[in-house]
This record gives structure tokens, C-alpha cells and sequence, in this order.
């Protein structure tokens, strides 16, 4: 089996492979399909971020990488251009040289599956960022949720003195429980590498307030014009996996059905 490589040497393989820059999120799907890390954490594309962030921010000149646009890199001597980015009409925020991840949303799930969580007052909502990243139980994450009947957006809602978790519950018994049967979630609190949730940030910078309200609505709402994401929104989404308690009912059932016809 070949061994593993660090992150540092993950990303400058993949980096001077490429001919054009690319954004840690990208980074972060080729060092995983090359198979050049299988140690990956709950996030790994905040990891390669931080990595060459911290490597252009301590290593200065002497740093191989160079950032050509917010999120994006590239190896120095492959001799990308810095792109060049339209003046926009909202605020400009400073950007710091670490390049932090969280901006106002840390993590959120599209169109997960009513069907695929084990219902009670503390479910699990198990998301991946990346197929083989470690599992974030987000149940007690904090935000704005979407109750969908088919594709249609049936309820909003708010968790702030009740998590996530608990308020899908109670729409699993509440006069909800049998018009949804899938949910879309915006979350505020951070996730650590290792997978946990922290605190909720005190204070948000103004001028990140209208990127985030409208990258919210083009994740939710999926207007046929708006051809882009939301801001860097994609670096942060999950992917849905089916609690583990479900998927052992459902070998128990095959094993007594099979038992039962003998």
C-alpha cells in the first residue's frame, strides 16, 4: 500500500499537476480521488485552506503558493496571473491573510432525507463534507431550516433556543409530520476538524451579512438566472449519511425475512 502523504505534499502534488489555479475546495476533491490522503478528518477542504494559508502567510517569498483570488491558488512557478475581480457595489471585506472559512455560514445540508434519520428527541444528522471525511453529528446545530413536500418549500423555520435536531423532532409529531420528507439547513455554528461543534460566534461583520442572505437564497430557492452558488457556499456543504441505527434495521429485517422462509 503506498504511504500516505502529508497535506503539505497532498497539495503540492496536486497543485503542480494542474495548469490552472484552483479553489482548496477542488484541491480537496483531487487529493482524495488520487487516493493521496485516507486520513481526512470532518473537514478536510478547511484544512487544505488553512494549510496554504498558513504556509503563504509564514513562509512569505520563499512559500510555493500563491493566492490568485479569494480561495483560490496556485503553484508560483506555474505562472498563473492574478485574476482579476470586478468592483462590486456592497461593502468590501478585509480579508484576512489566514483566509478564515466561516464567514456567517459554517456548514449546511441540501434536500437531506426525512427518511434516512432515526426520529427522536436527539437524532443523529450525520453530514460528510467529503465522501470518507470523518461524520459531524449536527443535531444540535444552530440556524434556519426548509421543510420540502417533494421539491416544493412547505415551512421555514429558526433554531435558536432549540437545536436543529430538536426542532425537525417535533415536526416528526406536530401537524407537519406527514406533509415533508425532505429538509435543507443553514447552520451557524463552526466545525472542528476533529468534528464538533463550537460556539456561537458574538458578533458578525456587517459587510458579510448581505453575501450571506444571498447566497441563502440562491441555495434555497435555486433561481434558473442565477447560474453561480452562493459565495464559497459549496466549500461548506454536507452531505447527507444515513444514521448507522437505520441501516442495521434494515439487515435485521432481510436476515428475519430470509430466516422466515425456511
Amino acid at each position: 500500500m503506498a504511504t500516505e502523504l502529508t497535506w503539505r505534499k497532498a497539495i503540492d502534488k496536486v497543485l503542480g499537476a494542474s495548469s490552472t489555479p484552483l479553489h482548496y475546495n477542488d484541491i480537496t476533491q483531487r487529493i482524495i480521488a488520487e487516493g493521496l490522503r485516507r486520513k481526512l478528518g470532518a473537514t478536510p477542504a478547511a484544512t487544505v485552506n488553512a494549510q496554504i494559508s498558513a504556509s503563504i502567510k509564514h513562509d512569505g517569498e520563499s512559500s510555493p503558493h500563491v493566492r490568485v483570488a479569494k480561495g483560490t491558488f496556485a503553484m508560483k512557478s506555474s505562472g498563473a496571473q492574478p485574476i482579476v475581480v470586478p468592483q462590486k457595489l456592497t461593502p468590501e471585506v478585509s480579508e484576512s491573510e489566514e483566509e478564515e472559512q466561516y464567514e456567517i455560514i459554517s456548514s449546511f445540508g441540501m434536500f437531506w432525507r426525512k427518511d434516512a434519520v432515526e426520529w427522536g428527541p436527539n437524532p443523529k444528522l450525520l453530514g460528510m463534507q467529503q465522501i470518507g471525511a470523518t461524520p459531524v453529528d449536527f443535531c444540535k446545530q444552530l440556524g434556519i431550516y426548509l421543510l420540502y413536500d417533494g421539491r416544493e418549500v412547505i415551512y421555514v423555520g429558526r433554531t435558536t433556543d432549540r437545536s436543529l435536531g430538536r426542532r425537525l423532532y417535533e415536526h416528526t409529531i406536530d401537524r407537519m409530520s406527514a406533509r415533508w420528507d425532505r429538509f435543507s439547513w443553514f447552520g451557524l455554528l463552526p466545525v472542528s476538524e476533529a468534528g464538533a461543534l463550537g460556539a456561537l460566534p458574538t458578533d458578525y461583520d456587517a459587510a458579510k451579512l448581505i453575501p450571506a442572505l444571498e447566497a441563502i437564497l440562491i441555495e434555497a430557492l435555486e433561481p434558473r438566472q442565477n447560474r453561480k452558488r452562493g459565495d464559497d457556499l459549496a466549500s461548506v456543504e454536507y452531505i447527507q449519511r444515513v444514521d448507522p441505527e437505520i441501516e442495521k434495521k434494515k439487515i435485521k429485517a432481510t436476515l428475519d425475512a430470509a430466516l422466515n422462509k425456511l
